[in-house]
């Protein structure tokens, strides 16, 4: 590209959308970057998820399309993203040509511009239907699905810009930086944060035992180690208590691994009374469209869904999103919690509900990540991620604010099952006093709080999620935990603290109140 666009060329613009500084200076940067390169060159641009990256890449097709006499190709992956590029394009005065399945190319000639999808456009060009001679430019949107590399056999005179939100690939076994000569960092989102492009995201994580999930050929989670998971009634409640905790009556995006655990999803809320709705791929045009403007219109709408609207969905009004399920995917765990990132005048921030322990594996959303690094050394970011057992090794449970009140006479709720065990061992002590000493530690908990017994039973009743996280640290510990054995040991310890209650009631009660129960 020999022209470099001015400032003041960006503001003279008559058509399309007002450009923000941060994305003029991307233009300028992307197009500084094309001038002095060789013709075959591959730039990669990076722009968090609500930060323009469509907006930008119709301003250079546009000012492209002014200085030169080539034309230009837009790739995307999927039918909607081309829809809306090509409805983009159309705002910025670019008349371009959507080349899909349907298409009759006989006018081909007419048009400077060509959108299309990855694998459509493959058959046109093994079918040598389009005429690509003249392309100059191509443009590839969510640059990290590697569907698009097998394209680029028929650009080597082309330059190649490639934009994402994250510039690491979605196969491991082939980087970016194979296919890309040069990454350019846009603002991140810390920045656009703070500068009221996008809103802010309130994270909470709630720890999830994932050691059953089994990872795929992809590298991710496979669905149905997921929907085993997931779909389990522990799972749903936790869900739903969640939801209820944090992010009741607002408008709520629920992603999951599976379609299976999305309908479960859908019932848990159906059931509880919640306006709730669910989408997967066996939708209908129709059917999409339908349940998409319920939810656009219905203020506190419950949408559960699978990964379809990770890409090529902007719902401004989404104020909570929740992660029903883990990846291992940095790329989608960004594209998701993105989709309540777009900022409105009465939304600086939103709500995300986190149980897949992503934030543990990942960090926070926005975190100041060394893209340049991750795009040159993949290997070295994706080694450190922890692994589920190291996660899960630094879990400590929190009770629930609501629960947490009524447990609200006791200083320390927290038992360390790690610490007693290794102390038990050194003093030579069976395993078993472990057990024994945390339902004391229960006993005295529920007494502290209770008037008579049956208080005090009635709060045991409310510990199950504290028993299960103490009972699998025991059996990590005892390195014993086979399913049937960990089902066990919960009943079993549900029975000892309940008879325990029962027999030391009035000792217990004495000890921690300084006198005994009232009659």
């Amino acid at each position: 590209m020999s022209t470099s666009i001015s400032l003041s060329e960006l503001a003279d613009r008559k058509e399309g959308k007002n450009l923000y500084s941060y994305q003029k200076g991307a233009i300028n940067k992307i197009f500084k970057s094309f001038e002095e390169a060789p013709e075959d060159y591959h730039l990669l641009y990076q722009l968090p998820t609500g930060g323009g990256k469509t907006v930008i890449f119709s301003e250079i097709v546009r000012q492209y399309l002014k200085h030169h006499k080539k034309k230009v190709l837009v790739m995307t992956h999927r039918i909607e993203l081309c829809r809306q590029t090509s409805g983009m394009l159309t705002e910025f005065g670019v008349e371009n040509k959507v080349v899909n399945s349907k298409a009759n190319l006989d006018d081909q000639a007419q048009y400077s511009c060509f959108v299309a999808m990855v694998e459509t456009l493959n058959n046109r060009l093994n079918e040598d239907k389009l005429d690509i001679s003249d392309i100059g430019l191509v443009i590839i949107d969510e640059a990290h699905y590697n569907s698009f590399t097998k394209l680029f056999k028929f650009f080597e005179k082309s330059f190649i810009l490639g934009v994402t939100a994250t510039p690491l690939s979605s196969n491991i076994k082939l980087p970016m930086k194979d296919n890309y000569d040069e990454l350019i960092v846009g603002e991140s989102i810390e920045s656009l944060i703070e500068n009221e492009f996008l809103a802010k995201a309130e994270v909470y994580s709630y720890n999830v035992g994932l050691t059953s999930l089994v990872v795929g050929a992809n590298g991710d989670y496979t669905v149905k180690s997921s929907e085993d998971l997931y779909t389990n009634n522990d799972m749903l409640s936790k869900l739903l208590q969640a939801y209820e905790e944090r992010a009741k009556g607002k408008k709520t995006l629920i992603f999951n691994n599976g379609i299976n655990t999305s309908l479960h999803v859908y019932d848990t809320f159906r059931i509880a009374g919640y306006p709730v709705a669910h989408l997967d791929n066996t939708n209908t045009k129709k059917e999409r469209k339908k349940i998409l403007k319920w939810f656009k219109e219905t203020p506190d709408a419950i949408l559960t869904s699978v990964s379809i609207l990770t890409t090529g969905f902007d719902e401004p009004t989404v104020d909570a999103i929740i992660l029903n399920r883990a990846t291992k995917s940095l790329t989608l765990y960004y594209q998701m919690i993105g989709r309540g990132s777009r900022i409105l005048k009465n939304k600086s921030k939103f709500t995300v509900l986190d149980l897949g322990n992503n934030l543990h594996r990942f960090g926070p959303w926005g975190a100041d990540l060394d893209w340049h690094r991750i795009f040159r050394s993949p290997n070295f970011y994706l080694d450190g991620i922890l692994a589920d057992e190291e996660i899960e090794e630094n879990f400590r449970y929190e009770m629930p604010d609501d629960l947490r009140e009524a447990f609200a006479k006791s200083e320390d709720v927290y038992f360390d099952i790690k610490k007693t065990y290794i102390a038990a061992v050194r003093a030579g002590e069976s395993s078993k006093v472990v057990l024994e000493r945390s339902i004391e530690h229960h006993a005295k908990i529920c007494v502290e709080n209770s008037e008579d017994l049956w208080d005090a039973l009635d709060l045991a009743k409310q510990l199950g999620d504290d028993i299960d996280y103490r009972i699998h640290r025991y059996t990590k510990c005892i390195s014993k935990s086979t399913f049937n054995f960990v089902e066990w040991l919960k009943d079993d310890y549900r029975k000892k603290l309940r008879a325990y209650l029962r027999s030391n009631f009035d000792e217990v009660y004495l000890k921690v109140h300084g006198k005994p129960p009232e009659d």
